[in-house]
């Protein structure tokens, strides 16, 4: 009776060894898509601090430049993409080709692209629309209050959401709709509201240009974004941060010899170093103005594509108006903008929209963390089966 109770026994350990190696290992399949989705929020929480805070200092400088005595349109467009240079390091060291390993040779990068001819005209189309749209945008910052410009950029969401519908299958939902109203009725009251504004010497005609123009940039803005993710899409089909990095170089590259013809086209080069020698507070003032601007936009718009190209540009548009409140509130503290009763109002709705949207993403997803844990509980259950 003993050696059959000891092989029970044996038997029995055996079992338990076995069920606690298939629970270790069901354990252990389930800890890997959390740690992948650890790592996502953390690419997502970097690139939103980034883009909040390039897109804040790169406004507030822009407008320093011309509360200063800046006047030229064509410079304070040149700098917001001239940075480039300062990501080239970066495209150095992600390039796949240098990164390559026996396991992942480096001839399948380029054969994932698409042809270089298709790559050239995405790039230059989007240069295009880059300047044009700097260009308005400096229109903006020099005929508006900084506050107004700040709140008036929020109707890129409203934009965005209208061109993602129709180029990248964006669903409409109560709370999206909701914050589409809310920054409508913002913009239309900020644009009834010049008389209040503390622009001395500012005709009403070139208020009304700078609203229009800061309007049509943010369509042009928004336009860009969707088309961008578009492309990441259907064209380029490349998972790489050395992807984004050639969606932010070559585009601003097309921009600056844009900026570099208009400046000369116009004639506004003659006046840049009278306009140095006059600036208000000083030559070395204006020349850290102007490079700081160029670096703090080159920040935003890298962590702009990265938010494209992990979510949406949607998202990406969404967490860019997470600046609106701060901006404003620095623009009161540092150029004296009047924050009248309209104003708030205006940023209370716009603050609205945002967290309507915000709470629309939070629904999509938690039921997508829900979908998952089914599928990872399911995934589970047939890694035990097959163990047996």
């Amino acid at each position: 009776m003993e050696p059959a109770q000891e092989l029970q026994q044996d038997t029995i350990a055996d079992d338990r060894e076995q069920n606690s190696n298939k629970g270790t290992f069901v354990t252990n399949l389930m800890k890997l898509p959390r740690l992948k989705h650890y790592k996502w929020w953390l690419r997502i929480a970097s690139y939103s601090f980034f883009l909040i805070a390039g897109q804040t200092v790169a406004t507030l400088l822009g407008r320093l430049y011309f509360d200063q005595g800046g006047n030229s349109k064509w410079m304070a467009t040149f700098v917001q993409s001239a940075g480039f240079p300062i990501l080239l390091p970066l495209l150095f060291f992600f390039s796949p080709s240098l990164r390559s390993t026996a396991s992942t040779p480096s001839n399948t990068y380029s054969t994932n692209l698409p042809p270089l001819s298709t790559l050239a005209f995405l790039y230059f189309a989007f240069g295009l629309m880059l300047t044009g749209n700097n260009l308005m945008y400096s229109y903006g910052l020099l005929y508006l209050p900084v506050s107004t410009y700040s709140l008036l950029c929020a109707t890129q969401l409203a934009f965005n959401a209208l061109f993602s519908f129709f180029f990248n299958s964006q669903k409409f939902t109560p709370f999206i709709l909701n914050s589409l109203v809310l920054l409508t009725i913002s913009a239309s009251l900020l644009a009834v509201n010049n008389n209040s504004e503390n622009m001395t010497g500012i005709p009403k005609g070139k208020y009304v240009i700078g609203f229009l123009c800061t309007l049509g940039a943010s369509a042009i803005f928004s336009l860009n974004l969707s088309l961008v993710q578009l492309s990441f899409q259907k064209v380029i089909k490349t998972e790489t941060f050395s992807a984004v990095l050639d969606m932010q170089i070559y585009p601003s590259f097309v921009a600056t010899c844009g900026c570099v013809v208009g400046l000369f086209a116009s004639g506004e080069w003659k006046i840049l170093r009278n306009e140095m020698d006059n600036y208000g507070k000083g030559r070395v003032s204006y020349m850290m103005t102007l490079i700081w601007t160029a670096v703090t936009w080159q920040i935003s718009s890298t962590a702009m594509l990265g938010l494209i190209f992990e979510v949406s540009s949607l998202f990406c548009n969404v967490i860019s108006t997470l600046a609106l409140p701060v901006v404003p509130i620095l623009a009161v503290m540092f150029f004296h903008d009047k924050m009248d009763g309209v104003k708030v109002t205006a940023l209370v709705l716009a603050i609205w929209g945002f967290l309507s949207y915000i709470y629309q993403h939070y629904l999509d997803d938690s039921k997508s963390k829900v979908n998952k844990t089914s599928d990872n509980e399911a995934s589970g259950a047939g890694a035990v089966i097959e163990v047996c």
